[in-house]
C-alpha cells in the first residue's frame, strides 16, 4: 500500500492509533448534486488525537458513522461558504450531537450569515442543545485557531459568493529529546521543555551541557491547504506556497475550461498548475461534477502537469507528509 494513502474501510480508530497521524479523510468528494454514490464535500482532518471537520455537505453524519469516526472527538467545524453542498449536513450533525448527550463546547467557523441559519433552524424546532455552540464569523484573512499543537488560517477564494479556504499547520518544538543522552547526562525531566526549545543545560556544578549533545533536530512542520470552490486564481499558489498537501477543487476536465470559468470553478489542469506554482509536495483533487461517472481522466490530466496528484476518493485517508 502506498505510504501516502490508507484505505479506511476498516476502523478509523485503529489507523489513528497506528500512525499518530496528520491526515485527511475524505467523507464527500462530489459537487452540488450527489451522484454515483459520491457525496457532497466533507473532510475530516486528524492531528494526533484532534479531529477537525472541513465542510459538512448532505450525508456527512452518515459518512462519519460508516467510517467509524468518533464525532465526540470533533470540536472544530469549518464551513467554506454558503452553497448547500458545503453545509446542508451541518444542522443534522449538530442536533445529533445533542441527542447523543454531548457536553463539551463545539466551535463552528464560517461566513457570518451561517450563524443566523443555524439559530433559526434550532428555534423553529424548539431544539435546546446540551452543549455550548460557539460561532466564529469569518470576515477577513487571519489565523482563526491557534492551539499548542496546530493553527488554522483562513484565506479568501474567488467564487460566486464569499468563500474561504483553510491552511492547517502543525506545531512542533524545533528539537527532539535524545532519551539515551539526557539519561547519560542525568538531566531532570522538568528541563526537557527548555531543551526542546534549543536551550543548553547547566549542572549544579556549573558544567554546561550543550543542547546539541542531548537533542536532535525535529522533523519539518507539515501543513494542509484546503482550497475551496474557486475560479482559477494564481494568487492561491502564493497562499499555499510549499504546503505539504494541497487540496484544490477540480469540478471539470480540461475540455470544459470555459464552463468552469463561467461557474467560478476550476479544471484538472488548472488545479495542477496551481500545485506546481505553489511547489506543493502533493495535490488532492475533489469537488467532481456529477456530469462525470468515471474519474480516471481527472487523474491523468492533472498528473501530466503535476505528477504527485491523487483523487479525493471517499473512505480513504491521505497521510500528510513532508
Amino acid at each position: 500500500m502506498h505510504d501516502f494513502v490508507s484505505n479506511l474501510q476498516t476502523n478509523f480508530s485503529f489507523h489513528l492509533y497506528l500512525f499518530q497521524m496528520f491526515a485527511v479523510t475524505i467523507l464527500g468528494n462530489n459537487s452540488a448534486i450527489p451522484a454515483y454514490d459520491r457525496h457532497p464535500t466533507a473532510q475530516i482532518i486528524t492531528i494526533n488525537d484532534q479531529l477537525l471537520l472541513i465542510d459538512c455537505g448532505e450525508g456527512t453524519q452518515m459518512q462519519l458513522s460508516k467510517y467509524k469516526i468518533k464525532r465526540g472527538k470533533l470540536n472544530h467545524i469549518f464551513i467554506s461558504h454558503l452553497h448547500g453542498d458545503h453545509y446542508f449536513g451541518l444542522i443534522g450533525l449538530v442536533t445529533s450531537m445533542g441527542l447523543l448527550g454531548r457536553e463539551q463546547p463545539l466551535h463552528i467557523y464560517g461566513p457570518a450569515g451561517l450563524e443566523a441559519i443555524i439559530q433559526i433552524q434550532l428555534k423553529v424546532a424548539d431544539t435546546h442543545l446540551p452543549f455550548e455552540l460557539l460561532f466564529h464569523p469569518i470576515t477577513k484573512e487571519e489565523v482563526i485557531v491557534d492551539l499548542p499543537k496546530f493553527s488554522v488560517k483562513c484565506f479568501a477564494t474567488q467564487h460566486r459568493i464569499p468563500c474561504w479556504g483553510f491552511i492547517i499547520k502543525e506545531k512542533k518544538s524545533p528539537r527532539k529529546i535524545s532519551k539515551e543522552n539526557v539519561l547519560k547526562f542525568e538531566i531532570p525531566a522538568a528541563y526537557y521543555k527548555e531543551l526542546k526549545e534549543g536551550k543548553d543545560y547547566t549542572t549544579k556544578e556549573g558544567v554546561v551541557i550543550f543542547n546539541e549533545q542531548v537533542t536532535i533536530p525535529n522533523s519539518v512542520n507539515r501543513s494542509y491547504a484546503f482550497c475551496a470552490d474557486t475560479i482559477y486564481d494564481e494568487r492561491l499558489a502564493e497562499v499555499a506556497k510549499d504546503v505539504s498537501l494541497l487540496y484544490h477543487e477540480a469540478t471539470y476536465l480540461h475540455a470544459l475550461e470555459d464552463r468552469a470559468a463561467a461557474r467560478f470553478h476550476s479544471t484538472t489542469v488548472q488545479a495542477a498548475t496551481i500545485a506546481k506554482m505553489a511547489n506543493a509536495h502533493q495535490l488532492l483533487l475533489g469537488h467532481f461534477s456529477s456530469k462525470y461517472e468515471d474519474l480516471r481522466d481527472f487523474l491523468s490530466e492533472a498528473k501530466a502537469v503535476f505528477p504527485k496528484t491523487y483523487l479525493a476518493i471517499e473512505g480513504v485517508t491521505f497521510l500528510i507528509q513532508k
